[in-house]
């Protein structure tokens, strides 16, 4: 199998999506051992050749900051941590995000800022290549003092207590590990800390919506090409000139792309009576291009943080230096998770008006595109569909980052909520998905009321391999059938 070498490089999205769906081992290289062994080395001469009072090292966590702990008693200090921040609660992280977790924090920490041994961070790695996914809990977290309840069920395993999945299975840790013959890590001073402050419980899930974002605009920019033709759209608004006037690089890269898209369109050369279209079809680059624009602000946002530390006190060994700051706050995480739910909801919320436009007997097509209206409710319903989910992302999308509340006795008295705002974007991009798979399902269906008249080459491919997993409906039938359909075939 092949193998990925952490030697701490700069990471793109496009490199961290790549180690994830190849599934090629990951393992640490020389330039990462070394700087991982050095401040492990630097902090433990650091302890015993001096008294220094150093924050979660050997004082306690918090509001307790000021309370000195005993050189005796620093590994039970961290096992202790490790224990007592396992507070999550409420649904289970998906597996493609406890994967994400994995490999962020393994990065983080190969930059050699943290002070954790090498066999920590190598656990953390065989527990990814082997798929022994630690179970973490979504809600617990507040997105500021790292992700302390979620990360630290990512740790449990780690010392040998917790649960994980493992080939499909609910296991105790301690279990898998004696399978493979395998001690648990004793953690030594700072590492429970480190392995717990971090922002790799929100950065995983801005990771997959980012990820997942490109393809829902991609897969949004096609099914709205195919509606605009199903629906006699004009090309007008898509071309170049009025555009490039906007200024706005997302605009004018979707009205470009539509209008390739739709190059070679049989309907688009048929006279048009109307002078106008909606909202939902003439200002697709405007409100495609913004959500494309978002999604690269979040792609920044997110690989800034893929190539960070963000634990708490940072070790520099080279200056001689720990210093207690605040890089675990997730404040710009926060923000960019809420931006970008916003801007998928945007997406889903466009939608939707589209394929409300095509099932409502307009511009020739019969009334929810089905023969024999009346008889027949046809895709009536599949709209009510799209409308609810639509609805939900509204709620989905009040900003979590603009509240907090105080914590530890006030010590950590501003929170960035940004776990909430993660799990809450996780759901409006499955829910977006559904809504533009409804569209293609509505779109397909209104097309083949103009035949003979046929779409561009590329949507006409498209058509025709949806064909081989969603046939026409000609009377009514279970449509939620239809609907998974149409989503899994653009989304898997």
């Amino acid at each position: 199998m092949e193998t990925h070498y952490i030697n701490n490089q700069h990471y793109t999205l496009e490199d961290f999506e790549k180690i994830i769906s190849s599934g090629v081992n990951v393992l640490i290289g020389p330039k990462a051992q070394k700087a991982i062994v050095d401040c492990h080395e630097y902090l433990t001469h650091k302890l015993e050749s001096q008294d220094q009072i150093i924050y979660g090292i050997n004082t306690g966590f918090g509001s307790l900051c000021d309370t000195v702990v005993g050189h005796d008693e620093l590994e039970e200090l961290q096992l202790n941590l490790v224990r007592s921040h396992a507070c999550g609660i409420g649904a289970e992280v998906p597996d493609e995000i406890v994967k994400r977790i994995l490999l962020l924090k393994a990065i983080g920490l190969c930059k050699g800022h943290s002070g954790v041994q090498l066999d920590t961070v190598e656990r953390i790695l065989f527990f990814y290549n082997e798929d022994i996914l630690p179970i973490i809990y979504e809600q617990g977290s507040l997105g500021a003092s790292g992700d302390l309840a979620p990360l630290a069920h990512m740790s449990l395993p780690i010392i040998g207590e917790g649960e994980v999945y493992f080939k499909g299975e609910r296991r105790q840790a301690k279990d898998v590990l004696q399978e493979y013959s395998l001690n648990p890590i004793r953690l030594q001073a700072k590492e429970g800390l480190a392995l717990l402050n971090g922002t790799q419980f929100m950065s995983a899930y801005l990771s997959f919506g980012v990820s997942r974002g490109f393809d829902i605009l991609n897969n949004a920019n096609n099914v709205a090409s195919i509606t605009i033709d199903a629906f006699q759209g004009l090309l007008s608004p898509f071309k170049s000139n009025v555009n490039a006037l906007r200024n706005q690089q997302g605009q004018i890269y979707v009205a470009n792309y539509i209008l390739q898209r739709l190059d070679g369109s049989e309907l688009m050369k048929q006279e048009k009576n109307h002078v106008q279209d909606p909202y939902s079809l003439r200002c697709i680059p405007q409100i495609h291009g913004a959500s494309l624009d978002t999604l690269h602000y979040c792609q920044r946002i997110f690989e800034n943080e893929l190539n960070a530390v963000t634990d708490n006190p940072t070790i520099f060994p080279e200056t001689d230096e720990i210093i207690s700051a605040g890089n675990f706050h997730g404040q710009p995480l926060a923000l960019s998770l809420d931006y970008l739910a916003i801007a998928l909801s945007e997406l889903g919320s466009n939608s939707e008006r589209r394929t409300y436009k095509l099932i409502s007997g307009e511009r020739g097509l019969p009334s929810f595109l089905v023969d024999n209206p009346g008889l027949n409710s046809g895709l009536m319903i599949a709209q009510y569909s799209c409308a609810s989910l639509v609805s939900q992302n509204k709620q989905l999308c009040t900003p979590a980052s603009v509240d907090t509340i105080d914590s530890s006795n006030g010590q950590e008295d501003h929170v960035s909520m940004g776990a909430n705002a993660a799990t809450k974007l996780h759901r409006v991009v499955v829910n977006v998905q559904n809504i533009i798979g409804i569209e293609m399902l509505t779109a397909v269906q209104a097309i083949e009321f103009r035949r003979p008249l046929k779409s561009s080459p590329p949507n006409e491919e498209l058509i025709l391999s949806y064909r081989k997993h969603v046939s026409f409906i000609d009377e009514d039938r279970v449509i939620s059938i239809d609907m998974n359909k149409s989503t899994q075939f653009l989304f898997n």
